[in-house]
């Protein structure tokens, strides 16, 4: 066993792995102030955590992510917390914006169908042919009912409340167009749908964190889901972000996860 795994160290580094993998500081730089920080420290956790969860992003880590074959574009932390929150609230439906590939409504019908209990309403504003047949076509499509209509439109509110019951539990993602009037426009609109309890979960909030990144777009600093948030809290509180869920500290949900209190 011991010389297979050196065997397959070597493929990336001939020799084993260099002398500085053993490290216990990192050193950085921040605004042309250099420090050292302990690695194994919660400050040193929390800084490997972003560093990673940046770099992921530049290099499109997600997109060779797929679950029960079918792309999903979400960290494996996220669709680890995301089964968390499901279990915790046990949905009579997940109300899902951003449709994609379909992976994350195939992932959430998954783990309602280990519940026994639930489907998923997932509404975008263009579902492609081929995603479409894959989606309907799957084992899980049972749990799914697809929308085709602008997240914001008055179809997609006609589609939930043709659907929603006034007494069923209801889970909301919010995963579509990221912009910060989109997003605070979404927020709006489903809040009202979210059970007492449950949770209002805002994806992509990343795009702050990312904001120089080479692939960054001008503007994110400030357009971003995470603004929406902001702006949307200050206005709604019936609602508090659950730190809980970030606890990881590799996400693309920073300050996402937001839990309606109960009545």
């Amino acid at each position: 066993m011991r010389s297979k795994r050196v065997r397959t160290m070597s493929k990336t580094f001939p020799g084993g792995y260099p002398p500085e993998y053993g490290a216990q500081t990192l050193d950085i730089s921040v605004r042309g102030r250099r420090r050292s920080v302990d690695i194994y420290s919660p400050e040193g956790r929390d800084l490997l955590a972003r560093l990673w969860t940046r770099s992921g992003w530049q290099n499109k880590f997600t997109y060779d992510i797929t679950w029960l074959g079918i792309p999903i574009i979400q960290l494996p932390e996220d669709i680890l917390i995301m089964q968390e929150v499901i279990y915790k609230v046990r949905p009579d439906w997940i109300i899902e914006t951003g449709t994609a590939h379909g992976g994350t409504a195939v992932f959430y019908a998954s783990i309602l169908e280990l519940l026994g209990r639930g489907h998923v309403l997932s509404i975008d504003v263009e579902i492609r042919k081929y995603n479409r047949l894959a989606i309907q076509s799957h084992p899980m499509s049972k749990r799914i009912t697809l929308v085709e209509a602008g997240s914001t439109s008055a179809a997609a509110r006609s589609a939930v409340r043709k659907h929603i019951r006034p007494k069923d539990t209801v889970l909301v993602c919010l995963d579509s167009n990221h912009t910060k009037a989109h997003v605070l426009r979404e927020l709006e609109i489903y809040s009202r749908w979210v059970s007492p309890g449950s949770y209002l979960v805002v994806f992509d909030g990343v795009m702050e964190w990312v904001a120089d990144a080479p692939s960054a777009k001008p503007g994110w600093m400030s357009d971003n889901p995470t603004a929406a948030v902001r702006t949307f809290l200050a206005r709604h509180r019936e609602f508090e972000i659950d730190s809980y869920y970030n606890r990881l500290g590799v996400t693309y949900c920073p300050g996402g996860f937001l839990r309606r209190k109960p009545d």
